[in-house]
Formats: C-alpha cells, sequence, structure tokens
C-alpha cells in the first residue's frame, strides 16, 4: 500500500510538471539493447542546442523514472522511509512551482516485466519515443519474443512521435504499432535516417555520411565508436536532433563529442600492445553477436573472445547460449574463454564442437589472469558480460594498462562491496 500511495503521488506530480511547464520537450528511450548508448548521444547532441536534462542512472524500478523526469535523487537506501519521501515530495513541488531550467528531458524506460512500459503511458505524453531495438531479454518473465515486441513498442503508440531501430526490430512486429506518426533509423539502406560507411579505424571510427529527409544532400561525418551495432544509437541520436531542428553543423559538432560509453565496446589499451574491447556492462545475445562480428573485423595477429553468461534468459538461455557458442569460428580465434555456468555449460561445448579452443572458468578474475597468460602481443580481446555473477570488468583490470582516465563499469563503493563479497567465494 505504501508503495502504491508513493508511486501514484510522483506520478501525478510528474503530471502536473508537464501542465505547468508545456515548452519542456520528454523524448524516452526504450528498447532490448542500447538505451544508455542511445540516451548519451541524444544528450550530447541536443546540447549544442538546448539545456538538456538526462539521468545518468535507471534503478529499473518503477519509481526511478518519474524521479528521473522531475530530477529528484532516488532515495537510494531509504526508500521505505516515510520521510525521506516527504523530502521528495517537497522537492516535486518545488520543481513543478519554479521556472524550468531545462528545454529537453531525456528519459530512460526500462522493462523487467510484461506491462510496465505500457504503464508509463498512464501519466507520460513523450513528444518523441526512440525504440532501440526487440532482442530477447528477462524471458524468464515474458517467454516469447512477440511479448518483448509488444511491449517495447508500446512506447511509441502513447508517443507524438515514434523514431524505431529498423535495423534491430524485425519488421513483422510493426503489427504492434498503431501510431502512424513514425520513422526509422539505423545502418541499413531500409532506413530513413541512416549511416553509409565510407571507411573504418580502430584509432578513429567510422568516416561516412548521413542521409536524411531534413538534409538536402548527404552530410559528412565523423564518428568515433566501434562496431556496426554502436552506429545505430548515434543514428537514433541524430534522427532525434534533427527532428527538434538541430543544424546540419550542430550535429557535426556534437558527433564530434561523442565518445564510446564505458563498458560498452570501448576501445582500451591492453599489456604487450594488445587491444582489449571492453564491453562489459551487460550481456544479450543481440548485443554479444554483434560484438563477435566486430571483433572478427579488427586485423590482428591473434584474437581472443571472452565471453560470460547471459543472464535474464530463462527457457531460451541453453539455444542462445549454443547459438553464440557456434558463431565461434576456430578460423578467426585461437581462444573462447567463459565466465559463469550458462557459458560453460552450453556455450562452452558448442564452440568446441566447432573446433574452437576453449577454457572456462567462474570468476573474471581468473578469466583474466589465463586470457592474459596466452594472448600474444598486438592480440585483439573481446571482454563481453553481464553484471550479476559475471562482473567482466574485473577481467579487463587484469588485461589493461590501468590510468586515471580508463573508466570502467561498477567501480562505485556499492559494487565493490557487492563484487568482494562474490569474488571471496574464490579465493
Amino acid at each position: 500500500m505504501f508503495k502504491n500511495f508513493v508511486q501514484n503521488r510522483l506520478e501525478n506530480y510528474v503530471k502536473k510538471y508537464f501542465k505547468k511547464h508545456p515548452e519542456v520537450k520528454l523524448v524516452v528511450v526504450t528498447g532490448s539493447v542500447g538505451k544508455t548508448s542511445t540516451k548519451r548521444a541524444l544528450a550530447t547532441l541536443l546540447s549544442q542546442r538546448y539545456r538538456v536534462q538526462m539521468e545518468n542512472n535507471n534503478h529499473n524500478t518503477e519509481m526511478s523514472a518519474p524521479l528521473g523526469i522531475l530530477g529528484i535523487e532516488y532515495p537510494l537506501g531509504k526508500i521505505k522511509d516515510p520521510r525521506a519521501w516527504l523530502a521528495v515530495f517537497d522537492a516535486a513541488r518545488q520543481r513543478i512551482n519554479s521556472p524550468t531550467g531545462v528545454d529537453v528531458i531525456i528519459q530512460e524506460l526500462g522493462s523487467d516485466r510484461p506491462g510496465e512500459v505500457a504503464h508509463f503511458g498512464d501519466y507520460l505524453k513523450p513528444d518523441i519515443a526512440v525504440v532501440t531495438g526487440v532482442t530477447p531479454e528477462h524471458m524468464e518473465f515474458f517467454g516469447t519474443i512477440d511479448a518483448v515486441a509488444q511491449e517495447e513498442l508500446s512506447a511509441a503508440n502513447y508517443s507524438e512521435l515514434a523514431v524505431i531501430n529498423r535495423d534491430d526490430i524485425e519488421g513483422e512486429f510493426a503489427k504492434y504499432l498503431t501510431n502512424t506518426n513514425l520513422t526509422t533509423y539505423g545502418t541499413s539502406g531500409a532506413a530513413e535516417y541512416r549511416f553509409e560507411e565510407a571507411d573504418f579505424t580502430v584509432e578513429n571510427g567510422y568516416t561516412g555520411k548521413i542521409i536524411a529527409p531534413e538534409l538536402t544532400e548527404p552530410l559528412p561525418v565523423q564518428v568515433d565508436v566501434f562496431g556496426d551495432h554502436s552506429l545505430r544509437p548515434i543514428m537514433g541520436a541524430i534522427a532525434v536532433a534533427l527532428k527538434l531542428g538541430l543544424t546540419p553543423e550542430e550535429i557535426q559538432k556534437g558527433l564530434a563529442a561523442i565518445r564510446p560509453v564505458p563498458g560498452r565496446m570501448n576501445v582500451l589499451k591492453g599489456i604487450d600492445s594488445t587491444m582489449v574491447i571492453d564491453d562489459t556492462y551487460n550481456s544479450s545475445p543481440a548485443a554479444a553477436s554483434a560484438a563477435i562480428q566486430a571483433l572478427y573485423s579488427v586485423q590482428a595477429p591473434q584474437r581472443i573472445a571472452v565471453l560470460g553468461s547471459m543472464n535474464e534468459l530463462g527457457s531460451s538461455s541453453e539455444e542462445e547460449h549454443r547459438k553464440l557458442g557456434e558463431l565461434c569460428d576456430p578460423s578467426l580465434l585461437s581462444w573462447v574463454i567463459t565466465i559463469g555456468d550458462d557459458a560453460e555449460q552450453y556455450l562452452a561445448p558448442a564452440a568446441r564442437a566447432r573446433g574452437c579452443q576453449v577454457k572456462s572458468f567462474k570468476s573474471a578474475i581468473d578469466a583474466g589472469a589465463f586470457t592474459r597468460s596466452v594472448s600474444e602481443q598486438g592480440a585483439a580481446i573481446l571482454v563481453k558480460g553481464s553484471q550479476g555473477d559475471i562482473y567482466g570488468e574485473e577481467a579487463v583490470k587484469v588485461l589493461v594498462l590501468m590510468s586515471e582516465d580508463i573508466e570502467l563499469v561498477r567501480q562505485d563503493s556499492h559494487w565493490l562491496k557487492i563484487k568482494d563479497d562474490f569474488f571471496s567465494k574464490f579465493a
């Protein structure tokens, strides 16, 4: 009852905020993959013209979205304390009644169970919804990919404009769209807003041009990211930026400021002149497959894939891990190194059956130490993992030349305590 009371109050405050400040644009980002990269690219581009508010964290609770929109800190550790919520309510009223300090609010809408994204439509009317992908996620609750599609695309239906990733959402799922005011983005010719590649280097990223309805001619750009799938969040951000009136010059300036998000296809300098691709924030079948394909594109004397178990796949876990193992090509990989139980049980045998050299570990630290022992000078090493009981970033620590400017995921005191407790089991 207390939680419902708090939730209802927060949602009502959000309604009041937008009624009082109708000039503020709301852009929401939802989808199975790429939400964080998309919203950060959006913030970087839109800040070239607008005052932008973006929530850095998403606590994946129903309460985090209204707090993020209102710009109020989530009372982590105090969610059952009525006094903490009274302070939140007071801050919400002040936010509503004060002059707004933003032009655009960017909010991620996450979902763990069916109906959560649809519920946001009860109190939100976004100006633009970006739907980044429909791929297997939280399958223990969703069950089927059709259920995932209905969930993620529901945000498109209660928004003024829907911006859809054409590459990572199958055309058959259009049957779940009722909003006819929509456009598409991606890296394929089927998208209305698309990137056409001319060249790529690991050092400088992609050189190419943007094709879009608002542009009278293709816009030449350079984008410093790695992997074709890393370009798609950028294109989603460009589509929104053009819809909100940014000029080609502002787009180019914003793109020059975009860098990979920590833990998402971030290329780091490794020991012995190796290249470490840190993709450890999270792992899903689509993202892991794309990361492996990106590794294959690297010219290096040796390639190693360090692959952690993909969490929250439910009954589809065996099949999805097996498919990933079958993607491992012994002619392109010197080693496949797994972290976690499902990767060892399902991915490793499939990779072995293809002829790959495979080694499995329970601990990311042990996996990192082994990887370092077998890596050659100049090797390209992909580290892909999830958070719960995988923590591939701890393998990255063993492999890279750590310095103050290297950012890894889950390094605050909260996460370090969780990981210390977890890794103590392997001491």
